[in-house]
């Protein structure tokens, strides 16, 4: 995987560039299929089938009071790019000045001078430019006149739903995780470090990994099943997010169990993915009742994990 970036990098000596030209956060069943065609297309003129982002993302830029969290961090997205076939990923330094430029000198001076695209692919809604006034169609006249191949693919639907960031964050923040999971064509997950917590869940027999992570969306404080990554071996888990009302101290955690036994694991880098949410954060009395609710969430999570496995 290459990675470029607009302005600061030497121009990519990338054959004949075949870019999704977007903002894919995500990375959803809708951006693959975007993903798809690009590499597709690629194949077939022996081309280089890449990503084109902006970074930061514009909202944080133009309205960052109102920018919603994003579903993904910045090398989450250039590693699900590695893994969906892409070659390359040029990353366009997101400005408001950037923001003012008009789309033709966009084109003129990123996808044409910088980047020397062969064919832009988009999706079905994408804007660009000065007020968002560049379209579809102006993208694809200005391709037609500077000698690259514009075109675009419509939304993916799922069970009768459009495929959408927007959609997927809702779900996530509902705790939905398992319908965010359909939507995107994976588990959501979250990534960071571990790093040392107040030692509760060991003393009532149930000792966690505190995540630290940079991911911006979290899901709904609850207990959910999960799937712990480490060091690229998968590890069945339970996961609580949230401030822990029996033990707390109102603090936001992000703990994990793993139920196949305990680990040293502070320091190390976890991925954590969303599988299904049990329940949602409670308040007992006293240690003892907590005890048995977690006996419980770690048996149903087995449960869980043991029809995943089939």
């Amino acid at each position: 995987m290459h990675i470029s970036r607009f302005p600061g990098s030497p121009r990519p000596k990338w054959p004949a560039p075949v870019v999704a030209l977007g903002n894919f956060d995500g990375l959803h069943r809708g951006h693959l299929k975007l993903v798809e065609q690009v590499r597709r297309r690629a194949g077939e003129r022996s081309g280089t089938p890449a990503a084109m982002i902006f970074d930061p993302h514009p909202p944080k830029v133009l309205r960052p009071d109102k920018a919603l969290p994003l579903l993904m961090t910045l090398d989450q997205k250039i590693e699900a790019f590695g893994r969906a076939g892409l070659q390359g990923v040029a990353i366009v330094e997101f400005t408001r000045e950037l923001s003012r430029w008009e789309p033709e000198a966009f084109v003129e001076t990123v996808l044409v001078d910088w980047l020397r695209v062969a064919e832009v692919w988009v999706g079905a809604n994408f804007l660009f430019g000065r007020d968002r006034s560049g379209t579809f169609t102006l993208l694809k006249a200005l391709g037609d006149d500077r000698g690259f191949r514009v075109d675009k693919i419509e939304p993916v639907l799922y069970k009768d739903f459009v495929v959408s960031s927007t959609r997927i964050r809702h779900l996530v923040t509902e705790g939905r995780v398992d319908e965010a999971g359909a939507l995107l064509g994976h588990h959501y997950f979250i990534d960071g470090t571990v790093v040392r917590g107040d030692g509760r869940g060991a003393t009532l027999g149930y000792p966690t990994a505190n995540l630290e992570t940079a991911n911006e969306l979290l899901p709904a404080y609850g207990i959910y099943v999960t799937i712990a990554v480490i060091e690229g071996a998968s590890h069945p888990a339970v996961t609580s997010v949230g401030i822990r009302p029996t033990i707390g101290d109102g603090r936001l955690t992000v703990e994990t169990y793993l139920l196949d036994g305990d680990r040293e694991l502070y320091g190390r880098r976890m991925r954590v993915a969303f599988v299904k949410r049990l329940r949602e954060e409670l308040k007992f009395d006293g240690l003892e009742p907590l005890r048995a609710q977690i006996a419980r969430d770690c048996d149903e999570a087995r449960r869980v994990h043991e029809r995943i496995a089939l």
